[in-house]
């Protein structure tokens, strides 16, 4: 069918639609297609999702910044490329028409965009959710034909563009798998009711600032005996504290990375499970493992159910997701708190630009290759996607380390960096190298270095050696 023939049906059917006789659905038809103006309807949609943590935040995100991107690409784009003009309003039933009619180009609808970049992007990361919207993003999307500011072709394109965005954003803003990375099956760990037997050590300064992880704790496991850390008793030191006097079954944590990290250490050292109680901001370990939520770590324990997953070590510290040498802790750092204004890419991109261009290469010798580099990555297992912003790991149990650097020596590699950050195929710029091994051997010729491994620093150095070390008990729903 040409151009012209769509064009003539369809102005045929929004006469027909405008032909429609009175109802109690115009009126809420012509408040919602105004609640949806300027995106307040999905801002709200998104504050409401946004209230639970995990999933439906992540949720709230990616639509928000789908909605975002097509938004901008249809009003300052696509409108002035197509220039349709919009509907005739003469002959519509004035209980239909809006107060202030739009002025802009009709083809193709903003709303609609903003309404399918929405649902799809919430769909992508929670499809439950995506699901429930659907049908509201499609009454936005007729609303506008109802009211008679839109052509039924401007808000068909509109909806499909928006999704296609959304879907799209997946090349540079990867969606979690839902599904949690593969483990060994554990040797059995103790059920513990209540959680008695367990000694669980809280980082009180972890997540928000209104949430108090040891209240959740003790509501979760009220059997538990549940020790606050301080500047004066660390994480660490509790911990040892309790598995040296034999009174715990079990250890617990309850923080971010930096304390699981630590607890794990100590679980290690005395042969005893661990419970991870997801409480820091970010909770990548937690998240890998499929333990989502505090009410889940406390099902394990109390089910006795655990998995053994993979710990590596860097000069005799264990570490359970990455460990670097270089700029990469203050690039990731950057990159988070711009993600939320800018979208992850874009972040990702400037957070590069801003730490390379006042960053100091580091040249090391690498399992005997001598390299200059800015920024070396060392993960425990491998992750993925591939590039600069790896995210999370398939495997917690597949024996290796996940190695990967910024080359410094060729030419315009930061350039070519951001540039790959921007378009999300840094895997595939000049200058980006990986490999995995089970253990390296990195010897810095540019003087000592602290490295940083679970958003914690260590003791600086001039020769580091990264290795796999016994597995690590975990407390989880999973067997395999």
């Amino acid at each position: 069918m040409t151009p012209l023939r769509l064009r003539h049906w369809d102005a045929r059917l929004h006469q027909a639609i405008g032909a429609l006789p009175e109802t109690p659905a115009d009126r809420w038809l012509r408040r919602l297609t105004t609640t949806a103006d300027h995106g307040k309807l999905w801002f709200t949609v998104a504050l409401l999702l946004g209230l639970r943590r995990g999933r439906s935040r992540r949720a709230a995100l990616r639509g928000l910044g789908s909605l975002t991107v097509a938004s901008t690409v249809v009003n300052t784009l696509l409108k002035r490329i197509f220039g349709r003009v919009r509907p005739d309003l003469a002959n519509l039933a004035t209980h239909r028409t809006l107060r202030r009619a739009p002025h802009t180009f009709s083809f193709p609808s903003g709303h609609s965009a903003s309404a399918g970049a929405f649902a799809a992007g919430v769909a992508l990361e929670s499809p439950l959710a995506g699901a429930a919207l659907g049908p509201l993003a499609v009454a936005v999307g007729y609303s506008r034909v109802h009211v008679g500011v839109h052509y039924p072709g401007d808000v068909v394109s509109g909806l499909a563009l928006g999704a296609g965005v959304a879907l799209a954003g997946r090349r540079w803003w990867p969606v979690r798998p839902t599904v949690p990375a593969r483990v060994r099956p554990a040797r059995s760990a103790p059920a513990l009711p209540r959680g008695e037997g367990l000694v669980v050590a809280v980082n009180p300064r972890s997540g928000p600032e209104d949430y108090d992880p040891a209240a959740e704790v003790r509501r979760l496991l009220p059997a538990a005996e549940v020790l606050v850390g301080s500047p004066e008793r660390s994480i660490r030191d509790l911990l040892q504290d309790a598995a040296r006097s034999g009174r715990a079954a079990a250890l617990g944590v309850a923080g971010g990375d930096g304390s699981v990290a630590a607890a794990a250490a100590v679980a290690l050292e005395h042969g005893l499970p661990l419970a991870v109680v997801p409480a820091g901001t970010l909770n990548h370990f937690a998240r890998d493992l499929g333990v989502e939520t505090p009410e889940e770590a406390a099902e394990a324990v109390a089910a006795g159910q655990a998995v053994s997953v993979d710990v590596a070590e860097v000069n005799g510290v264990p570490f359970l997701n990455t460990a670097s040498i270089g700029v990469y802790p203050e690039m990731v750092r950057r990159r988070d708190a711009l993600a939320g204004r800018l979208g992850r890419w874009v972040a990702m991109a400037v957070a590069v630009a801003q730490v390379l261009r006042g960053g100091t290469p580091v040249s090391l010798v690498l399992d005997g290759r001598p390299v200059e580099v800015w920024i070396l990555f060392v993960g425990n297992c491998r992750y993925t996607p591939r590039g600069l912003a790896p995210a999370w790991r398939p495997r917690l149990e597949d024996g290796l380390l996940d190695v990967q650097y910024l080359r410094a020596d060729v030419p315009f590699s930061r350039t070519r960096a951001v540039l790959g950050a921007l378009l999300g195929v840094s895997d595939r710029s000049s200058g980006y190298a990986a490999s995995a091994t089970e253990e390296l051997h990195v010897h810095l010729w540019s003087g000592a270095q602290r490295v940083a491994y679970d958003g914690e620093m260590g003791e600086a150095a001039s020769t580091f050696v990264f290795r796999k070390r016994a597995p690590l008990t975990v407390y989880c729903h999973r067997t395999s």
